[in-house]
C-alpha cells in the first residue's frame, strides 16, 4: 500500500498474518540515517507523530548488541507517560538493528535495515508479532498512520542535516 505520492513514499505491507513491513526511501547516506535512529539526541527530534500530540519525556538508548532502550512518551490525554522498552538483539552500524518491544507480552520483534545506493537509503522496518491477535491489535491502533507521519518527520529532519 503506497501512502505518499512522492519519491520517498512510505509503503506498508502485511508480509504474513503476524508480520508488518514498512519501507521508505531517504535522500541521505545510510550512516546518517542510522545515526538518527541510534543517537538519543537525534532520535527524539523526529520520533513520535506530531499530530498525535505525543512528546518524548525521556529517551535512553544503548544501541549495541545486548544493549537496551527505554522511551517514555507523554500524551495530553494521560497524566502518566507511556513506557516503551526492550533489548537490542543485533546491531550492525549503518546496516541493521533488531530489538524487542517488552512493554507487554504481545510486543513484536522489530528489525530495521538500512540499504544505501548512490547516497540514498531505503529503510525497511519489519515487525514480527508473537500472535495474530497482537498483529491485528497493532493495525487497529492507528500505528501505521503514526509510523507514516513519523517517517515523514525523519525525512524532514534528514533534509535539515544535509
Amino acid at each position: 500500500m503506497n501512502l505518499d505520492a512522492d519519491k520517498n513514499a512510505t509503503s506498508i505491507s502485511h508480509a504474513s498474518d503476524r508480520k508488518l513491513v514498512i519501507t521508505r526511501g531517504f535522500d541521505a547516506p545510510a550512516a546518517l540515517v542510522f545515526e538518527a535512529w541510534s543517537q538519543p539526541e537525534l532520535f527524539r527530534q523526529w520520533w513520535t507523530p506530531k499530530s498525535f500530540g505525543m512528546t518524548i519525556v525521556s529517551c535512553e538508548m544503548d544501541v549495541r548488541t545486548g544493549g537496551s532502550y527505554r522511551l517514555e512518551i507523554g500524551h495530553p490525554a494521560s497524566d502518566l507517560p507511556m513506557a516503551f522498552f526492550g533489548r537490542y538483539l543485533e546491531v550492525v552500524p549503518g546496516k541493521r538493528m533488531v530489538w524487542t518491544n517488552e512493554e507487554n507480552g504481545e510486543g513484536p520483534v522489530t528489525t530495521v535495515t538500512f540499504t544505501e545506493s548512490g547516497g540514498r537509503t531505503v529503510v525497511t522496518i519489519a515487525n514480527l508479532f508473537p500472535t495474530v491477535q497482537a498483529f491485528e491489535d497493532e493495525l487497529a491502533s492507528g500505528a501505521c498512520e503514526g509510523m507514516t507521519e513519523t517517517l515523514a518527520q525523519l525525512d524532514q529532519f534528514l533534509a535539515g542535516q544535509a
